[in-house]
């Protein structure tokens, strides 16, 4: 993939319990690439004021550990509409690829709350780098049903960007933090620590999201309801939504395969009560 080289530096604390950088932080280290992208040229204006994340898809192809080597990411232009544009990702750790990716982002007016279209100059400057893109493998169509797992969380201050709203990246963060709490048996333990008892790890494989609505700073919580899709051998299709319960509204749409695997990351079978997940929390394919 040709286009625009960064060089985005890990952080000690990236790195989750499995000891691993998070897969929330690669959306975060996409971002990073993205804005030193978008500064590198004349559309570096639209940072702060402009633009706004439509979609994600993410593609986890490998671990990425520590270093203090930075990850390599390189970004490119797809496809250039008049109010929109795609970009592509692949980024690299020690010339191995772990993780490649997709957005679509608009150009937003916040003072009017609305689309706005590029100025010619703008559209000039995305349609001269771009490229014909290939599409990520689709996930399949899967909504949340009337049965769905619930979890109810608080927006925090940090999670708040220069745009006066939560970060496109934090929603990846409130998504997990409601699949993990996904426990089938709830007079049991907790389903990350019957897991790390077996010796098994959760790796996140693909993570496709949908921003529909904007997610603000409250005293009230927003909830994520959670439901189960397809399930393989080893992995299954978690879908999730985010909604605000005063008014029902829909913010975020996502799906995540998550893979079972041994401590050495080879996928082994998923365990009965993720299974018995299913049949509590069934998504609908439609």
């Amino acid at each position: 993939m040709s286009g625009f080289t960064s060089e985005v530096d890990l952080r000690w604390v990236d790195l989750d319990a499995q000891g691993h950088v998070n897969n929330a932080l690669v959306a975060d280290y996409l971002q990073e690439a993205r804005v030193q992208w978008l500064q590198s040229g004349s559309n570096a204006h639209l940072l702060g004021e402009s633009t706004m994340v439509v979609s994600h898809q993410v593609e986890y192809l490998g671990p990425i550990g520590f270093s203090t080597d930075p990850v390599r990411i390189e970004v490119a232009v797809g496809p250039v509409g008049a109010a929109r544009f795609q970009l592509a990702y692949s980024l690299t750790q020690d010339g191995r690829e772990c993780a490649r990716g997709r957005s679509v982002l608009c150009l937003f007016d916040y003072r009017a709350n609305r689309v706005r279209r590029m100025t010619g100059a703008e559209r000039a400057w995305f349609a001269g780098q771009s490229v014909e893109l290939e599409p990520l493998a689709s996930l399949g169509r899967w909504r949340v049903g009337e049965q769905a797992h619930e979890h109810d969380f608080h927006v925090r201050w940090s999670d708040v960007d220069a745009y006066g709203h939560v970060n496109n990246v934090r929603v990846f963060d409130y998504v997990a933090e409601a699949r993990v709490r996904m426990n089938p048996d709830q007079d049991g333990p907790h389903r990350m620590e019957a897991a790390a008892e077996a010796g098994i790890i959760w790796m996140v494989a693909r993570q496709d999201v949908d921003y529909i609505g904007q997610i603000l700073l409250r005293p009230q919580p927003y909830r994520v309801r959670t439901a189960v899709g397809r399930v393989g051998r080893t992995s299954m299709t978690t879908v999730a939504e985010v909604v605000d319960p005063q008014d029902g509204r829909v913010l975020v749409r996502t799906h995540t395969v998550v893979v079972s695997g041994d401590l050495t990351g080879r996928p082994v079978p998923l365990p009965e009560p993720m299974v018995h997940s299913a049949q509590l929390w069934p998504a609908e394919a439609y």
